[in-house]
């Protein structure tokens, strides 16, 4: 565990010493604003809409519905998307690029240390953006009265859904010392995986219905809705043992090269 910290330290000092994480959370705390202030200024409308008619009967707009779930369930997870390979690019295309690869793998630590702690690290800047997203979110708790429990699951699905696409782009990482091709082919893989849902309505049936499931963003559905499927928490959860499995597997093949 000390060496997976100490490997998750070095991950995270590397972020803040290179422009990555300054760039990371700079568009995410720019996107996220955007999103809120979309869609608080929907929220605002809609209240305005239902006084000009005098209510008419009609229940209470809530925080939860307008605002903080469209905010993690859609537009979010399409920049996070986007981010993620410029955060996982360097994990190992930058060791090969230095030739200190050779120098990390026969260190008097254990491969599996090695995955993890960059792993660690980059997800703990991943969980640096999503809190930047609370400080929005934050402002609707002191000034109305969301329903706590759907933003706390709806966040969990957020982390999860960033933990998969991590595990993604680290094994990708690990096939070229280039961080712009790694972070392109990322790229195009987790945009593919994300549109698989889209093949749910082309393809009919049970064939459609299981594709689909193979989906990244299918599976944050429940989540968005304060809902904990427990198929869709094994399903990120054996995205990311996957991927760290196929790390491995692609490390150990790279100490097996002259």
């Amino acid at each position: 565990m000390r060496n997976i910290l100490a490997m998750a330290g070095k991950e995270l000092r590397a972020y803040f010493h290179s422009p990555i994480a300054y760039v990371v959370m700079t568009i995410w705390t720019a996107m996220t604003g955007f999103a809120f202030y979309l869609h608080l200024w929907v929220y605002t409308n809609e209240i305005f809409r239902m006084q000009m008619m005098g209510g008419m009967g009609a229940p209470p707009i809530s925080l939860n519905d307008v605002i903080i779930r469209p905010m993690l369930e859609g537009f979010l997870l399409v920049v996070l998307l986007f981010l993620t390979p410029v955060i996982t690019m360097r994990l190992f295309a930058e060791e090969k690029r230095s030739g200190s690869i050779e120098l990390l793998l026969t260190s008097p630590v254990t491969d599996l240390e090695i995955i993890l702690g960059k792993y660690a690290g980059a997800f703990l800047l991943l969980l640096s953006l999503i809190a930047l997203t609370f400080v929005y979110i934050g402002l609707l708790f002191i000034y109305g009265n969301p329903d706590p429990k759907p933003v706390i699951v709806g966040a969990l699905g957020m982390l999860l859904f960033g933990a998969a696409l991590l595990s993604i782009g680290m094994w990708i990482s690990t096939f070229t010392k280039n961080q712009i091709i790694a972070g392109a082919i990322t790229l195009a893989v987790l945009l593919l995986l994300y549109i698989l849902v889209w093949l749910r309505d082309v393809a009919m049936g049970s064939v459609g219905q299981l594709i689909a499931g193979l989906s990244l963003g299918v599976h944050i559905e429940s989540f968005a809705k304060g809902v904990i499927d427990v198929s869709d928490l094994v399903y990120y959860l054996s995205v990311v043992f996957l991927g760290v499995f196929l790390t491995a597997r692609s490390v150990d093949a790279l100490k097996g090269k002259p």
